[in-house]
């Protein structure tokens, strides 16, 4: 198996513990920083408001479709992709015209993950549902999926609708923007299987190679089901990285992460080739000089 690319996802929430919250300048600085060092994609994330019971205190996030734009602005040859945009907070047919629009912003380099969304409080507390999360995932897909590919839509869902659906302007790729889907479990990995160009899953209780092992096995199955070749799909991953003694993954309830010398990371790192992924999106739970300089010397291995 060949080496999977590498992504950065960018820190976008308060930090758990402190609440210190990353400021634009930080996160440019680290997308441009990515640029730089080889990174393939960074990544943002569309989260709302989490209120961890093992946290202090509740945690937000910076609006994600904002800060997307201006790092794709400020970027100039990186990949720029959400990580992922929750089909519980937005409206399928603007989605797609949110996605055409990074893509011009980017000269064609966005990458448009999108995912089923979290359910429970922190929609709630801006006025979301939070009930029926896949049925509302698969009729958004119903309507994203040929809006996005240049189709004019017309669908009357129990969730979503759409009326002469037709997206313009259009961007720099008309009909070609990558859609990667996130999906752990049976129903939303089909739907990856039948509808994505990369599939995506993320750690909950560990970043090691051996954890995810199962969880592909189980999206090539899915891939069978739908009648999909499984070696047409890509498959991303995000993993914990911790590359200094600064430990915080397990403390923050986000399972064991990558960790040790940049050439034990590395290593760790390509396994993943092994298990059939061909992305590796990093996620540092701690940051500071000297993690991103471990970071920058296990990139330069891979």
């Amino acid at each position: 198996m060949s080496t999977p690319r590498l992504g950065l996802v960018l820190p976008m929430s308060e930090e758990p513990q402190t609440g210190e919250k990353p400021s634009w300048e930080m996160i440019k600085s680290l997308a441009q920083w990515a640029e730089t060092v080889g990174f393939d994609t960074v990544w943002l994330a569309d989260e709302l408001l989490w209120r961890v019971p093992s946290w202090p205190g509740p945690r937000g996030w910076w609006e994600c479709v904002s800060v997307t734009g201006a790092v794709a602005a400020s970027t100039s040859t990186i990949g720029v992709g959400t990580w992922v945009l929750s089909a519980l907070h937005r409206n399928p047919g603007l989605t797609v015209k949110i996605a055409e629009t990074l893509d011009e912003i980017s000269g064609g380099r966005f990458l448009f993950g999108f995912g089923a969304g979290h359910a429970g409080n922190q929609g709630a507390t801006f006025g979301y549902p939070g009930d029926k999360t896949v049925g509302r995932y698969e009729e958004a897909l119903a309507i994203i999926v040929p809006a996005l590919r240049g189709e004019i839509v017309s669908r009357e869902g129990r969730y979503h609708r759409a009326d002469e659906l037709e997206i313009r302007p259009r961007g720099p790729r008309p009909g070609r923007i990558p859609l990667m889907l996130a999906g752990h479990g049976p129903r939303t990995m089909r739907l990856a299987a039948r509808h994505a160009d990369i599939w995506s899953a993320f750690a909950t209780e560990s970043s090691l190679p051996e954890w995810f092992a199962p969880m592909v096995e189980r999206f090539e199955e899915a891939c069978v089901d739908v009648g999909r070749d499984p070696t047409t799909v890509g498959r991303s991953v995000g993993v914990f990285v911790e590359p200094t003694a600064v430990q915080a993954a397990e403390a923050n309830g986000f399972g064991v992460p990558i960790s040790g010398s940049p050439a034990e990371i590395a290593e760790t790192i390509a396994r993943f080739g092994d298990i059939g992924m061909t992305r590796v999106e990093l996620m540092l739970s701690t940051g500071g000089e000297e993690s991103l300089e471990a970071i920058e010397a296990a990139v330069a291995l891979l």
